[in-house]
């Protein structure tokens, strides 16, 4: 399973609020621009934030669509009109609103906060005729496995508690350890290795800049030719696996990865 990275300049912005949040989309809606078309069943995706205080995206419907929220940074509140209350969520927390025959939310994002957002489409022919549904889950209720490289949280598939109708989605938050890491596009490896030089050529640049280096992130991918060496250090990465519905896993898998930035 490859991965293909979509540069921010590749994909779509957007804004609320006169710019109070900002958006970048790796999957627009139609008429957002953007490379990245809705593929299978995932319809929207965006990375939103506030630039200085907290802002709040108004009452606004929704049908038909699986809408689930992450909480990547800081806080965020949601209201709709099942639940009639505010209901906060925290950092590594994330809501999943079944849109049904029909729901109306407003999403209140706090100040220095991040989430992503991602549109599944399921089978609307069946979804339009069920009540809406909403659920959040709390950051400790997902399972978690560990490797020598980084800590792997199963949100979506693998025993999460999460249940959507959406066919074929597979959602995981990827926790990297401190050092350099070599990531292989082609087959997903990662490859964790520390190099002296690097090390000290991030202080001198921190230096030159007039600052004292406190940590670092950089995040490369490679494609093996011979031997390829790369480097990933610390980060969290959401990575949404999707077949295209009615087709075999194992030749149409397919995989994005983003990393908030």
């Amino acid at each position: 399973m490859g991965i293909r990275i979509y540069k921010k300049s590749d994909q779509a912005s957007g804004s609320f609020n006169n710019g109070e949040i900002l958006e970048k989309k790796p999957i627009g809606f139609p008429n957002d621009g953007g490379e990245l078309k809705p593929y299978s069943n995932i319809f929207y995706w965006a990375h939103a934030w506030t630039t200085h205080e907290k802002s709040t995206i108004g009452l606004h419907p929704h049908r038909g669509f699986e809408i689930c929220s992450f909480v990547l940074k800081g806080k965020i509140n949601h209201y709709d009109t099942q639940q009639n209350k505010w209901i906060p969520l925290e950092q590594g927390d994330i809501q999943v609103i079944r849109s049904g025959s029909g729901i109306s939310h407003s999403e209140e994002i706090c100040d220095s906060s991040e989430i992503f957002q991602i549109w599944f489409d399921p089978d609307l022919s069946k979804t339009l005729t069920k009540e809406a549904s909403y659920n959040d889950y709390k950051s400790t209720e997902f399972p978690v496995s560990s490797t020598k490289n980084k800590v792997v949280k199963n949100i979506i598939g693998n025993d999460s508690p999460v249940e959507i109708c959406s066919e074929g989605v597979s959602v995981n938050e990827h926790l990297f350890g401190i050092g350099d890491h070599l990531i292989d596009i082609n087959s997903g490896k990662v490859i964790e290795f520390v190099d002296n030089e690097i090390e000290k050529l991030q202080e001198l640049i921190a230096l030159r800049l007039g600052y004292e280096l406190r940590g670092h992130k950089l995040e490369l991918y490679g494609s093996k030719i011979r031997t390829t060496t790369s480097r990933w250090e610390t980060g969290t990465t959401l990575s949404c696996s999707l077949r295209p519905v009615g087709a075999a896993q194992s030749q149409c898998a397919r995989k994005w990865t983003s990393t908030p930035v």
